[in-house]
């Protein structure tokens, strides 16, 4: 009688080799180390941006899983991609998206968990509100979407638009942007009346800098100076939109997508246009934000649904993190950005019915590694 392996001589399936491409001090880098580690693999291979800025590249094996994360809060990796030696400017995101999509498609080999195609298009806010939109998704209406959208060569176009698509309020973003940097909410009034709410500091000089205070604009001249010398960079338009309130404060929604299921979401309430945390906007009740939605007769998961049907315009990047717009009532949403890097939520576990309850967004992206990389496509060079 032939001899029956036992289990433990049958052949395992090596553990998947991960690689990070990161700034290796950042709390997202150790996040995502800490996640792989829990799943019991290997440590992943950190390669920092600022050798892949300045190597030209970097190369992983075929059996490689790739992820990508932000290169942001480096001050010499900001210097390489935006050429500006002070990382609190906000002019250069132009240079930025250019550098950076370049160093994305200058890696070569390994599977890859963010699509550099579809990179290019979620950093660039009028290519992603033209996708979303054609693919039926709820967005506010915007002049510059696509292509083919109006472009912005300074203030006198924003005044124009407000005009011809009747939009007396209406955000002003850095196509290229991030977390609020230079987006300016403007509303107008009677009598010529404007007002822009920003977090943009216009120095003496000229100059921009973030700030983590929202201050208000209410001279046109102050607010066209900071609209001419954003223009350059390129700048997307969109009607501002009322958001339901929770406690008296504005309320949007973050809900991060892993594989195509929404697993995790956050409530940000503020008294002013920005809900984004750093600028002063407070985490809200998510319970109630779900209560209310169904007190007003629609769905929870019709919201979260939403967020799915937006995520699946990039099916082959494992996670984004996309902002939802609740209307006031609570009954509809819209999605206001898609982010790539959207997952920055530490300790906050999965949503019930998820999939990845007692997961934070990084052991679920493992999860989601772990469960299948069919929809992922092997990394070659991109043209």
């Amino acid at each position: 009688m032939g001899h029956r392996p036992s289990s433990l001589d049958e052949p395992r399936p090596a553990a998947p080799r991960l690689a990070v491409v990161g700034n290796p001090e950042n709390r997202r880098v150790a996040l995502f180390e800490d996640a792989v580690r829990a799943a019991g693999l290997p440590a992943p291979r950190v390669v920092p941006w600022a050798d892949v800025l300045r190597d030209g590249g970097a190369d992983f094996a075929a059996e490689e899983i790739v992820r990508l994360d932000s290169p942001g809060e480096n001050a010499e990796v900001d210097r390489l991609l935006r050429g500006a030696g002070d990382p609190t400017r906000v002019e250069g995101s132009g240079r930025w998206y250019a550098r950076f999509t370049t160093a994305v498609r200058s890696l070569r080999g390994g599977v890859r968990l963010d699509d550099p195609d579809e990179l290019a298009v979620l950093f660039d806010k009028r290519l992603c509100h033209a996708v979303l939109d054609a693919a039926g998704v709820p967005v506010p209406a915007s002049p510059t979407s696509g292509p083919q959208g109006a472009r912005v060569r300074g203030w006198d176009d924003v005044r124009a638009a407000m005009r011809e698509h009747r939009m007396p309020r209406l955000f002003v973003k850095p196509a290229h942007g991030s977390s609020a940097s230079g987006v300016l909410a403007v509303e107008s009034g009677g009598g010529g009346r404007i007002r822009a709410t920003t977090s943009v500091e216009l120095a003496a000089d000229g100059g921009l800098y973030n700030s983590l205070r929202v201050r208000r604009y209410e001279r046109e001249q102050d607010i066209a100076a900071i609209v001419d010398a954003l223009a350059p960079d390129g700048l997307h338009l969109e009607r501002w939109l009322p958001k339901a309130s929770q406690e008296g404060r504005a309320a949007d929604l973050r809900v991060v997508v892993v594989a195509g299921r929404a697993t995790h979401a956050v409530v940000r309430t503020s008294r002013s246009p920005m809900t984004n945390l750093h600028l002063g906007g407070r985490r809200g009740d998510l319970d109630s934000v779900r209560e209310a939605v169904e007190a007003a007769g629609a769905r929870w998961t019709d919201l979260l649904g939403v967020c799915e049907q937006a995520a699946a315009c990039f099916p082959r990047t494992l996670c984004v993190g996309v902002d939802l717009l609740p209307a006031v009532g609570w009954r509809r949403a819209a999605v206001g950005e898609v982010n790539a890097f959207g997952d920055l939520l530490p300790r906050l576990t999965g949503l019930p019915g998820s999939g990845a309850e007692g997961l934070d967004t990084y052991a679920a992206q493992v999860a989601g590694v772990l469960g299948g990389l069919a929809r992922y496509r092997t990394g070659t060079p991109h043209a």
